[in-house]
Protein backbone atom coordinates (compact mmCIF):
# COMPACT_ATOMS: atom_id res chain seq x y z
CA UNK A 1 0.00 0.00 0.00
CA UNK A 2 0.88 3.11 -0.34
CA UNK A 3 0.57 6.55 1.53
CA UNK A 4 -0.18 8.51 -1.27
CA UNK A 5 -4.44 7.08 -0.84
CA UNK A 6 -4.26 8.91 2.56
CA UNK A 7 -3.13 12.12 1.22
CA UNK A 8 -5.62 12.06 -1.59
CA UNK A 9 -8.20 10.60 1.07
CA UNK A 10 -7.54 13.47 3.44
CA UNK A 11 -7.69 16.00 0.32
CA UNK A 12 -11.09 15.02 -0.48
CA UNK A 13 -12.14 14.78 2.53
CA UNK A 14 -11.00 18.52 3.56
CA UNK A 15 -12.78 19.79 -0.20
CA UNK A 16 -15.99 18.16 1.18
CA UNK A 17 -15.70 19.32 4.59
CA UNK A 18 -15.60 22.84 3.66
CA UNK A 19 -17.60 22.87 0.50
CA UNK A 20 -20.56 21.39 2.91
CA UNK A 21 -20.06 24.04 5.47
CA UNK A 22 -19.39 26.83 3.16
CA UNK A 23 -23.18 25.95 1.61
CA UNK A 24 -24.60 24.79 4.68
CA UNK A 25 -23.51 27.40 7.37
CA UNK A 26 -22.48 30.02 5.64
CA UNK A 27 -25.06 32.72 5.37
CA UNK A 28 -23.38 35.19 2.48
CA UNK A 29 -25.37 34.31 -0.41
CA UNK A 30 -22.72 31.49 -1.93
CA UNK A 31 -22.44 27.66 -1.90
CA UNK A 32 -18.80 26.13 -1.87
CA UNK A 33 -17.41 25.49 -5.57
CA UNK A 34 -17.94 21.98 -6.16
CA UNK A 35 -21.48 22.61 -5.31
CA UNK A 36 -21.46 26.11 -7.13
CA UNK A 37 -20.95 24.14 -10.38
CA UNK A 38 -23.36 21.01 -9.68
CA UNK A 39 -25.90 23.50 -9.15
CA UNK A 40 -25.55 25.95 -12.53
CA UNK A 41 -24.28 22.53 -14.45
CA UNK A 42 -27.63 20.63 -13.60
CA UNK A 43 -29.86 23.75 -14.41
CA UNK A 44 -28.37 24.54 -17.28
CA UNK A 45 -28.48 20.86 -18.95
CA UNK A 46 -32.11 20.85 -17.83
CA UNK A 47 -32.62 24.55 -19.71
CA UNK A 48 -31.47 22.49 -22.62
CA UNK A 49 -33.06 19.72 -23.01
CA UNK A 50 -36.48 21.25 -21.65
CA UNK A 51 -36.01 24.83 -22.96
CA UNK A 52 -37.46 27.86 -20.86
CA UNK A 53 -40.81 27.32 -19.63
CA UNK A 54 -40.62 23.58 -19.79
CA UNK A 55 -42.20 21.53 -16.62
CA UNK A 56 -38.40 19.11 -16.94
CA UNK A 57 -37.23 23.09 -14.87
CA UNK A 58 -39.74 21.95 -12.24
CA UNK A 59 -37.23 19.05 -11.16
CA UNK A 60 -34.33 21.21 -11.20
CA UNK A 61 -34.43 22.19 -7.27
CA UNK A 62 -35.29 18.50 -5.97
CA UNK A 63 -32.43 17.15 -8.66
CA UNK A 64 -30.22 20.43 -7.66
CA UNK A 65 -30.22 19.51 -3.59
CA UNK A 66 -30.11 15.47 -4.46
CA UNK A 67 -27.10 15.67 -6.48
CA UNK A 68 -25.45 17.99 -3.86
CA UNK A 69 -26.49 15.45 -1.09
CA UNK A 70 -25.11 12.73 -2.97
CA UNK A 71 -21.85 13.98 -3.87
CA UNK A 72 -21.31 15.04 -0.32
CA UNK A 73 -21.92 11.95 1.26
CA UNK A 74 -20.25 9.91 -1.32
CA UNK A 75 -17.19 11.73 -1.33
CA UNK A 76 -16.68 11.88 2.52
CA UNK A 77 -17.27 7.70 2.65
CA UNK A 78 -14.52 7.87 -0.25
CA UNK A 79 -12.03 10.44 1.51
CA UNK A 80 -12.23 8.21 4.35
CA UNK A 81 -11.99 4.51 2.81
CA UNK A 82 -8.50 6.49 0.79
CA UNK A 83 -7.40 7.44 4.01
CA UNK A 84 -7.64 3.71 5.74
CA UNK A 85 -6.05 2.30 1.94
CA UNK A 86 -2.57 4.15 2.46
CA UNK A 87 -1.54 1.77 5.42
CA UNK A 88 -1.49 -2.05 5.17
CA UNK A 89 -3.27 -3.29 8.15
CA UNK A 90 -5.58 -0.47 9.03
CA UNK A 91 -8.64 -2.66 9.09
CA UNK A 92 -8.14 -6.07 10.42
CA UNK A 93 -10.99 -9.09 9.71
CA UNK A 94 -12.23 -9.74 12.99
CA UNK A 95 -12.49 -13.58 11.96
CA UNK A 96 -9.59 -14.39 9.95
CA UNK A 97 -5.71 -13.30 8.63
CA UNK A 98 -5.15 -11.80 5.28
CA UNK A 99 -4.68 -8.86 3.42
CA UNK A 100 -8.23 -6.71 3.06
CA UNK A 101 -9.65 -6.15 -0.66
CA UNK A 102 -11.10 -2.61 -1.89
CA UNK A 103 -14.55 -3.19 -1.07
CA UNK A 104 -14.07 -4.36 2.29
CA UNK A 105 -12.66 -1.25 2.88
CA UNK A 106 -15.92 0.44 1.75
CA UNK A 107 -17.97 -1.71 3.59
CA UNK A 108 -15.97 -0.86 6.87
CA UNK A 109 -15.60 2.81 6.38
CA UNK A 110 -19.70 2.76 5.19
CA UNK A 111 -20.89 1.39 7.96
CA UNK A 112 -18.33 3.24 10.52
CA UNK A 113 -19.37 6.67 8.42
CA UNK A 114 -23.13 5.75 9.61
CA UNK A 115 -22.53 4.47 12.37
CA UNK A 116 -24.27 1.00 11.70
CA UNK A 117 -22.19 -1.12 14.43
CA UNK A 118 -19.34 -3.98 14.10
CA UNK A 119 -19.84 -5.20 10.83
CA UNK A 120 -17.31 -8.16 11.36
CA UNK A 121 -14.03 -5.78 10.54
CA UNK A 122 -12.21 -3.95 13.34
CA UNK A 123 -9.26 -1.06 12.99
CA UNK A 124 -5.78 -2.26 13.27
CA UNK A 125 -4.30 -0.81 16.03
CA UNK A 126 -4.49 2.53 18.70
CA UNK A 127 -3.66 5.04 15.72
CA UNK A 128 -6.56 3.60 13.47
CA UNK A 129 -9.50 2.73 16.85
CA UNK A 130 -8.90 6.68 16.67
CA UNK A 131 -9.38 7.78 13.11
CA UNK A 132 -12.33 5.09 13.17
CA UNK A 133 -13.72 7.50 16.03
CA UNK A 134 -13.54 10.60 13.85
CA UNK A 135 -14.71 8.74 10.68
CA UNK A 136 -18.57 7.79 12.83
CA UNK A 137 -18.14 11.51 14.66
CA UNK A 138 -17.71 13.01 11.18
CA UNK A 139 -20.75 11.28 9.83
CA UNK A 140 -22.64 11.21 12.67
CA UNK A 141 -22.30 15.35 12.44
CA UNK A 142 -22.27 16.03 8.99
CA UNK A 143 -25.71 13.56 7.79
CA UNK A 144 -27.41 15.84 10.54
CA UNK A 145 -26.11 18.56 9.16
CA UNK A 146 -27.60 17.69 5.96
CA UNK A 147 -30.92 16.35 7.09
CA UNK A 148 -31.30 20.04 9.25
CA UNK A 149 -29.59 21.87 5.82
CA UNK A 150 -32.78 19.79 4.10
CA UNK A 151 -35.74 20.48 6.09
CA UNK A 152 -34.62 24.53 6.05
CA UNK A 153 -34.27 24.98 2.05
CA UNK A 154 -37.60 23.22 2.20
CA UNK A 155 -39.29 25.27 4.71
CA UNK A 156 -37.49 28.70 2.52
CA UNK A 157 -39.19 27.12 -0.53
CA UNK A 158 -42.40 27.10 0.88
CA UNK A 159 -41.61 31.26 2.26
CA UNK A 160 -40.33 31.53 -1.58
CA UNK A 161 -43.66 30.74 -2.97
CA UNK A 162 -45.90 32.32 0.06
CA UNK A 163 -44.45 35.75 -1.37
CA UNK A 164 -44.96 35.41 -4.96
CA UNK A 165 -48.75 34.56 -4.03
CA UNK A 166 -49.23 37.28 -1.88
CA UNK A 167 -47.81 39.86 -4.57
CA UNK A 168 -49.93 37.83 -7.07
CA UNK A 169 -52.98 38.20 -4.94
CA UNK A 170 -52.45 41.96 -4.61
CA UNK A 171 -52.09 41.73 -8.82
CA UNK A 172 -50.80 40.05 -11.45
CA UNK A 173 -49.45 42.69 -12.63
CA UNK A 174 -47.90 46.37 -11.66
CA UNK A 175 -50.32 48.39 -13.11
CA UNK A 176 -52.43 46.00 -11.33
CA UNK A 177 -51.31 46.33 -8.20
CA UNK A 178 -51.46 49.75 -8.41
CA UNK A 179 -54.88 49.82 -9.28
CA UNK A 180 -55.74 47.19 -6.50
CA UNK A 181 -54.88 50.40 -3.83
CA UNK A 182 -56.63 53.38 -4.92
CA UNK A 183 -59.27 54.35 -3.02
CA UNK A 184 -60.95 56.71 -5.26
CA UNK A 185 -58.54 59.61 -3.75
CA UNK A 186 -55.50 58.54 -3.23
CA UNK A 187 -53.55 55.03 -2.03
CA UNK A 188 -54.62 55.29 1.81
CA UNK A 189 -55.44 51.29 1.76
CA UNK A 190 -51.58 50.26 0.14
CA UNK A 191 -49.39 50.82 2.97
CA UNK A 192 -50.48 47.77 4.94
CA UNK A 193 -50.07 45.88 2.11
CA UNK A 194 -46.74 46.98 0.71
CA UNK A 195 -45.66 46.91 4.32
CA UNK A 196 -46.31 42.96 4.27
CA UNK A 197 -45.00 42.29 1.45
CA UNK A 198 -41.21 43.81 1.81
CA UNK A 199 -41.24 41.95 5.15
CA UNK A 200 -41.20 38.54 3.17
CA UNK A 201 -39.40 39.90 0.33
CA UNK A 202 -36.78 40.59 3.12
CA UNK A 203 -36.92 37.14 4.09
CA UNK A 204 -36.95 35.67 0.58
CA UNK A 205 -33.80 37.83 0.47
CA UNK A 206 -32.39 36.57 3.72
CA UNK A 207 -32.67 32.91 3.23
CA UNK A 208 -31.78 33.18 -0.77
CA UNK A 209 -27.99 34.35 0.98
CA UNK A 210 -28.07 31.44 3.46
CA UNK A 211 -29.44 28.49 0.87
CA UNK A 212 -28.59 29.58 -3.04
CA UNK A 213 -30.17 26.37 -4.04
CA UNK A 214 -33.40 28.21 -3.58
CA UNK A 215 -32.54 29.95 -7.15
CA UNK A 216 -33.18 26.57 -8.83
CA UNK A 217 -36.49 25.88 -7.48
CA UNK A 218 -38.43 26.50 -10.31
CA UNK A 219 -42.43 26.72 -11.10
CA UNK A 220 -44.12 26.92 -14.21
CA UNK A 221 -46.80 29.23 -12.69
CA UNK A 222 -46.57 32.39 -12.51
CA UNK A 223 -48.86 33.30 -9.53
CA UNK A 224 -46.10 31.30 -7.20
CA UNK A 225 -42.66 32.53 -9.31
CA UNK A 226 -40.63 34.58 -6.77
CA UNK A 227 -38.66 36.15 -9.35
CA UNK A 228 -42.28 37.26 -11.19
CA UNK A 229 -43.33 38.74 -8.16
CA UNK A 230 -40.15 40.92 -7.95
CA UNK A 231 -40.70 42.45 -11.32
CA UNK A 232 -43.97 42.69 -10.82
CA UNK A 233 -43.65 44.51 -7.18
CA UNK A 234 -41.04 46.73 -8.69
CA UNK A 235 -42.91 47.67 -11.69
CA UNK A 236 -45.78 48.79 -9.48
CA UNK A 237 -43.76 50.57 -7.84
CA UNK A 238 -41.80 52.51 -10.85
CA UNK A 239 -46.12 53.40 -12.01
CA UNK A 240 -46.48 54.39 -8.56
CA UNK A 241 -43.45 56.93 -8.35
CA UNK A 242 -43.29 57.64 -12.18
CA UNK A 243 -46.79 57.65 -13.41
CA UNK A 244 -48.85 58.96 -10.59
CA UNK A 245 -49.20 62.86 -9.41
CA UNK A 246 -46.87 63.32 -6.56
CA UNK A 247 -50.01 64.63 -4.05
CA UNK A 248 -51.92 61.70 -5.10
CA UNK A 249 -49.13 59.34 -4.06
CA UNK A 250 -48.89 56.30 -1.04
CA UNK A 251 -46.94 57.33 2.29
CA UNK A 252 -43.27 57.80 0.48
CA UNK A 253 -41.65 56.32 2.90
CA UNK A 254 -43.14 53.10 2.88
CA UNK A 255 -42.59 53.46 -1.32
CA UNK A 256 -39.15 54.02 -0.95
CA UNK A 257 -38.63 51.17 1.66
CA UNK A 258 -40.40 48.87 -0.86
CA UNK A 259 -38.13 49.66 -3.74
CA UNK A 260 -35.06 49.23 -1.06
CA UNK A 261 -35.93 45.71 -0.54
CA UNK A 262 -35.74 45.19 -4.46
CA UNK A 263 -33.12 46.43 -4.68
CA UNK A 264 -30.86 44.10 -1.61
CA UNK A 265 -32.90 41.72 -3.32
CA UNK A 266 -31.24 42.18 -7.03
CA UNK A 267 -27.94 42.47 -5.41
CA UNK A 268 -28.09 39.64 -3.83
CA UNK A 269 -28.96 37.37 -6.75
CA UNK A 270 -26.88 39.85 -9.33
CA UNK A 271 -23.86 37.16 -9.95
CA UNK A 272 -26.48 34.39 -11.00
CA UNK A 273 -27.72 36.23 -14.16
CA UNK A 274 -26.88 38.55 -16.82
CA UNK A 275 -29.11 41.59 -17.16
CA UNK A 276 -30.56 41.70 -20.30
CA UNK A 277 -29.81 43.37 -23.67
CA UNK A 278 -32.35 46.37 -23.62
CA UNK A 279 -34.90 46.97 -20.88
CA UNK A 280 -38.91 45.89 -20.94
CA UNK A 281 -41.58 48.29 -22.97
CA UNK A 282 -42.40 50.98 -20.28
CA UNK A 283 -45.72 50.12 -18.14
CA UNK A 284 -49.11 51.13 -19.95
CA UNK A 285 -50.76 53.70 -17.73
CA UNK A 286 -53.75 53.11 -19.83
CA UNK A 287 -55.24 50.90 -17.64
CA UNK A 288 -54.97 53.37 -14.41
CA UNK A 289 -56.92 55.84 -16.32
CA UNK A 290 -59.57 53.36 -16.79
CA UNK A 291 -59.75 52.86 -13.36
CA UNK A 292 -59.75 56.63 -12.26
CA UNK A 293 -56.51 56.96 -11.24
CA UNK A 294 -54.76 60.36 -12.01
CA UNK A 295 -51.67 60.04 -14.39
CA UNK A 296 -49.12 61.71 -16.11
CA UNK A 297 -48.35 62.10 -19.11
CA UNK A 298 -47.52 59.46 -21.59
CA UNK A 299 -44.38 61.53 -22.97
CA UNK A 300 -43.19 62.35 -19.09
CA UNK A 301 -43.51 58.86 -17.70
CA UNK A 302 -42.21 57.52 -20.50
CA UNK A 303 -39.06 59.67 -19.71
CA UNK A 304 -38.56 58.84 -16.07
CA UNK A 305 -39.25 55.23 -16.78
CA UNK A 306 -35.80 55.33 -19.26
CA UNK A 307 -34.34 56.94 -16.05
CA UNK A 308 -34.68 53.04 -14.59
CA UNK A 309 -33.30 51.33 -17.69
CA UNK A 310 -30.44 49.79 -16.19
CA UNK A 311 -32.73 48.18 -13.01
CA UNK A 312 -35.25 47.32 -15.67
CA UNK A 313 -32.80 45.31 -17.36
CA UNK A 314 -31.55 43.59 -14.38
CA UNK A 315 -35.07 42.51 -13.59
CA UNK A 316 -35.72 41.12 -17.33
CA UNK A 317 -32.56 39.75 -16.87
CA UNK A 318 -33.49 37.90 -13.87
CA UNK A 319 -37.31 36.39 -14.89
CA UNK A 320 -35.64 35.25 -18.41
CA UNK A 321 -32.96 33.16 -16.35
CA UNK A 322 -36.02 31.99 -14.30
CA UNK A 323 -37.13 30.53 -18.02
CA UNK A 324 -40.18 33.26 -17.89
CA UNK A 325 -41.59 35.67 -20.38
CA UNK A 326 -41.93 39.20 -19.94
CA UNK A 327 -45.13 40.66 -21.65
CA UNK A 328 -46.17 44.46 -22.28
CA UNK A 329 -49.22 43.34 -19.72
CA UNK A 330 -46.31 42.54 -16.52
CA UNK A 331 -46.45 46.43 -16.60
Amino acid sequence: MTLLYTVVGAVVLVGTVTDLLWTTVWVEGRAGPVTTRLMAGTWNRLRRVGGRGSRLLTLAGPLVLLVSLVTWIASLWLGWTLVFAGVEGSIVETNAAGPVSWSERFYFTGYSLFTLGNGGYAPGGAVWRIVTVFTSGSGMLFVTLIVTYVLSVLDAVTQKRAFASTVSGLGETGGAVVVAGWTGERFDGFDLPLNSVSTQLNELTVNHMAYPVLHYFYTADRRYAAVVGVATLDEALTTLQRGVPERRRSETAVVESARSTVDTYLEMVDATFAPADDPPPAPDLDRLREAGVPTVSDEAFDRRVAELADRRRDLLGLVEADGHRWSRDDG
